[in-house]
């Protein structure tokens, strides 16, 4: 009985000796973990576009990685250090506060801060039916399409893509890529474009009807699209030509004269001449 005792004792101290060492390898663990993180900016309540960012709206997040997001900021004072930012775009509660979405210390929130460095901005005019009927919102990605036409009246008319991918900055005055409330359809479309391209809308402006094709989002569909004319409008020029129907040859089938069972037979007696019609059966 004693010796069933001191087994049973003897299991239990070596279970006991397996469980702390696993408890100080666990704890050993986190203390490593903690070593390498670090923290990261969020906001502390939701920030629309315009609005300063100040450190009553943000707070410092523990952030479990030595690596921080591409534009992530570590502390406030290093957001905060250089002077006041504005929100180029809306944000979330607790989402964190990137570079890309707020503007330069000292910055006003403008529609010239979001443009990227070489970039213009240009309007283009539209209504219900060349503005997608409203559904174009900032961010958006869009092909403008020219539409004219030829000579005087009468002519034909016909319409080339003259820029491809362009981003809406604005619509009307909204620069909110996530407005609060519907807005009615707008008049007018602000784009980011080059320089080259904001002087081929001007000039488009003046010679042509300019209509918006809402693109796929996130969509890199780079096919250049070719001149459409009202001739691509009519399916009977390209409708496949009909297979001629099948013509039969039918030969006539003729039979033979039947041969004829008489004959003629002549017989010339001195100068006179007599023909006879006899049967050859005979």
């Amino acid at each position: 009985m004693r010796r069933t005792n001191v087994i049973i004792l003897c299991v239990a101290l070596a279970m006991g000796m397996v469980a702390a060492l696993l408890a100080r390898n666990m704890l050993l663990s986190r203390t490593a973990n903690a070593t390498d993180s670090t923290t990261i900016v969020v906001t502390t309540a939701a920030i629309a576009f315009g609005v300063p960012i100040t450190e009553d709206k943000i707070a410092e997040m523990p952030w479990a990685s030595s690596t921080l997001p591409t534009g992530a900021f570590a502390t406030k004072q290093e957001l905060l250090k250089d002077g006041r930012r504005v929100a180029l775009a809306p944000h979330n509660r607790n989402e964190p506060v990137l570079r890309s979405k707020i503007s330069a210390p000292g910055q006003r929130g403008s529609l010239s801060s979001l443009l990227e460095e070489g970039k213009r901005a240009v309007t283009v005019r539209v209504d219900d039916v060349r503005g997608v009927a409203g559904f174009i919102l900032p961010g958006d990605r869009v092909d403008v399409v020219l539409t004219r036409g030829e000579g005087g009246a009468g002519a034909q008319r016909y319409t080339d893509v003259i820029l491809q991918n362009a981003k809406v900055l604005a619509v009307d005055q909204i620069i909110n890529e996530r407005p609060d409330q519907a807005t009615v359809v707008a008049k007018v479309v602000t784009l980011e474009v080059t320089g080259e391209e904001a002087q081929k809308v001007v000039l488009a402006t003046d010679i042509g009807r300019l209509s918006l094709v809402l693109q796929q989002a996130g969509s890199s569909n780079g096919e250049a699209g070719r001149r459409i004319t009202e001739k691509d409008l009519s399916t009977a020029d390209r409708a496949p030509a009909t297979a001629p129907a099948a013509v039969t040859a039918v030969t006539a089938v003729v039979p033979a004269p039947l041969r004829s069972e008489l004959s003629t037979v002549s017989i010339i007696r001195g100068m006179k001449r007599e023909e006879y019609t006899v049967n050859r059966s005979n």
